[in-house]
Formats: structure tokens, sequence, C-alpha cells
């Protein structure tokens, strides 16, 4: 469950009386897609219903159940989601805003380079070219869905390039179980050499090259790089 602390208040109004729920603020966007996606226990702060979740004003199961027509918690939840609104102090929503704004930043930052440079724009370049374009991040939405509409408003501003890169290493036997780790989600082949090098071929985002290969690096200082 998501705690207290970080818990924001779902609200519906109905027949005079609120009913309060707290749930985790990362998952709304996604619950609301697609309620059984979610683990209802990952969502909720807590089980219960409220009249006034702070004040710890709590309905009867009659008021429920005739306000619900049912006890179920995610059907319950699911309709306040459908039929209210999310309560956020000025404080959580600023917060929460800042976060995904830092999160933004940095997953174009990882994953796009300038395509004439051939390096990763600077966060501070990224930054400035979102405040032009006038991007707000939604607290709510889904963090893969608003790189995307971030982007779509850079590419007019500031070159962009996703074309993923290929990259080949040659590691030292010993220092392919520490390599290995962090390389095979980027796996595209592979192959013990006779002298018990382990060498391999990846694939991954141009923004994320430059980091992998000093990783490698750090591991095997005499390992053999090569972008193809």
């Amino acid at each position: 469950m998501v705690s207290l602390d970080n818990a924001v208040l779902a609200r519906w109004e109905y027949g005079g009386k609120r009913y309060e729920i707290l749930v985790d603020p990362e998952l709304v966007d996604m619950f609301k897609t697609d309620p059984s996606s979610v683990n209802i226990d990952d969502f909720l702060a807590t089980d219960e219903v409220w009249h006034d979740a702070r004040g710890g004003d709590r309905p009867t199961e009659e008021a429920i159940d005739s306000t619900f027509g049912t006890m179920d918690i995610t059907e319950i939840a699911t309709k306040i989601l459908e039929k209210g609104s999310i309560q956020l102090t000025t404080n959580q929503r600023k917060l929460m805003i800042e976060q995904k704004w830092q999160l933004i930043v940095q997953e174009i930052h990882s994953t796009a380079i300038d395509p004439k440079a051939k390096t990763p724009h600077p966060k501070t370049r990224i930054e400035l070219a979102l405040e032009e374009s006038r991007f707000t991040p939604d607290p709510f939405k889904r963090i893969d869905l608003q790189v995307k509409d971030a982007i779509s408003l850079l590419k007019p501003l500031i070159p962009l390039s996703f074309e993923p890169v290929r990259i080949a290493f040659r590691i030292s036997g010993s220092g392919y179980g520490k390599a290995s780790k962090f390389l095979r989600q980027y796996l595209d082949k592979e192959e013990w050499l006779s002298n018990g090098d382990w060498a391999c071929i990846i694939e991954c985002p141009p923004g994320m090259a430059g980091n992998i290969i000093g990783k490698v690096k750090g591991i095997d200082n005499n390992s053999d790089v090569k972008e193809l």
C-alpha cells in the first residue's frame, strides 16, 4: 500500500455527502485506464471509504452500499475516480509536477542525441526548450505518454535523433559477470572467444551509449569498444 504521507485524496460528492479514498497518485492514470491492471492493495493507502479521510469520519456500510450498490472497494474506487476528482494541496501539486518534469527531462536526455554533434543534449537545453514550448507536466498522466507529448513539442525547436546505436564490446572473462548484468537488456549478439574473452553487440538508445561505454570501461579498462 502507498503510505498515508504520499497518498492523495480522491473525492466524489453525492446526495449531499462526500465519499473519499486515499490513493497512490502515481497509479491514478493506470487505474482509470484499466482498474484490473493495478493491484488494489498497491493503489490504496487504506481499504476504507471516508466522508472525511483527514478527520476520520467514515460512512456506515449501509450508506456505502446504498450509494455505490456494492461493498467491493475496487468498484467503489472506480466510481469515485470516474465521477469525482483528485484533491491536491498546492504543495502536493507543485512537488508532483516538479518530479514529473525531472523524470521527463532525464528520459529525453538519456534516449536522444543531437544528430549533428552525436551527443546527448544537455539537460538545461532540453528544459529551456520545454519552457519555450509551454509544456507543463500532468501530475497524474503516465510518464511514457508525457515523454511522447514533450518530444512532439521539442522536435520543431531542437534537433533530436532516437535511432538506436549498435556497439560491439570485447570484455575479459573476469569482467563478464558485472558487465553482462547491465548489457544483457540491450544484447543483440554474443559469443565466447577462444582466448576466454566475451564478445557482444548491443543496441541501445543513442543518449545512453556514452554512459554504457563508461560503465564497461570502469569494469574492464582493457576492454575493446567499437560503435558500428
